[in-house]
């Protein structure tokens, strides 16, 4: 738990200096374009809405309330949107998260079974093909696999839609068909974080059938004349899955990390999104709460890794 606390602690200090070290302020806005700085507004409101916010206090002063605000649960109101930024991002977390589980179950059952087939059928055609596809999908990035999808599905098959997360003004005689509205809508960016995790969870469980395979209760199994499957799927399967379940908690980072290109590619509304806004806009305590999720979420996926770690294989202290 101590390992924790302190990586939550230097979390918590990088979030708060990183945006501050980023060029322009909440009140100045840089034109991407261009690269002319946008002042919109004058000298005068500037240093009002900085007194306001305690942004013209020495750094460390800031630095000891931020934390001070912390301990308390209080993570402040966002400069541009005015709301609370738990609020703000509750709002959206609940769109990026969806995508993330369920992407992440996905790829993680995929992979396992995939995995173990190619395992049980090593160095013929379907493993050695299966094998090369993984490879491909594994060094595709997500936002350029989510790109090709967008072309493919969206624009020139068209049996998706361009971007969104429901469809804009559409009107729903029931909670199902707004319900439907919404998984088309997640179809694309599911699929796109889907392959792009597929391959680690492929490559995870074929390395891991192989090994439970060599065991001799495995030769036990085949020579009491059992099936291909109940072997497989039955008697390998629980010893197999372990490092992959526990690689699906451990990468949740990197998956949430995905998610916040495929949300911008995707322009759907999760945090992502929201994230991208408020590093154009310098929002610095949006910029904050939006870290603090990713890390909070992060940790404790990490922490329920370990526990399940141990719980699966008691070897593990």
């Amino acid at each position: 738990m101590a390992e924790y606390l302190v990586t939550f602690l230097f979390i918590i200090t990088l979030n708060f200096f990183l945006p501050r070290l980023m060029p322009g302020d909440p009140f100045t806005f840089l034109s991407a374009g261009t690269d002319e700085v946008t002042v919109a507004y004058s000298e005068e409101q500037i240093e009002k809405y900085k007194a306001y916010y305690g942004l013209d206090k020495p750094l460390i002063n800031q630095y000891v309330s931020y934390i001070g605000n912390m301990l308390q649960g209080n993570i402040g109101y966002s400069i541009y949107y005015n709301e609370d930024v738990v609020a703000l991002v509750g709002k959206r977390a609940l769109w990026t998260v969806s995508l993330v589980v369920v992407s992440l179950t996905v790829s993680c059952v995929l992979g396992l079974i995939l995995g173990s087939l190619a395992a049980w059928n090593r160095n013929n055609a379907f493993d050695r093909y299966l094998y090369l596809v993984m490879i491909c999908f594994s060094e595709i990035p997500a936002f350029l696999m989510g790109l090709l999808l967008l072309f493919a599905g969206a624009a020139w098959l068209g049996w998706f839609p361009l971007a969104g997360g429901t469809s804009t003004f559409a009107v729903f005689a029931t909670p199902v068909q707004q319900a439907l509205d919404i998984v088309h809508h997640a179809v694309l960016p599911v699929i796109t974080l889907v392959l792009a995790r597929l391959g680690e969870f492929f490559m995870i469980a074929r390395s891991s059938m192989l090994t439970v395979l060599s065991k001799d209760y495995m030769r036990t199994a085949r020579g009491k004349g059992l099936s291909k499957s109940r072997i497989l799927f039955v008697h390998a399967l629980r010893n197999a899955a372990i490092p992959v379940i526990t690689r699906m908690f451990l990468s949740l980072g990197t998956v949430f990390g995905g998610a916040v290109l495929v949300e911008n590619v995707f322009n759907y509304p999760g945090v992502g999104q929201l994230m991208r806004e408020s590093v154009m806009l310098r929002d610095y305590i949006l910029m904050q709460g939006i870290f603090m999720f990713f890390a909070v979420s992060v940790l404790t996926m990490n922490f329920v890794a370990d526990m399940l770690y141990k719980k699966l294989d008691p070897r593990i202290t």
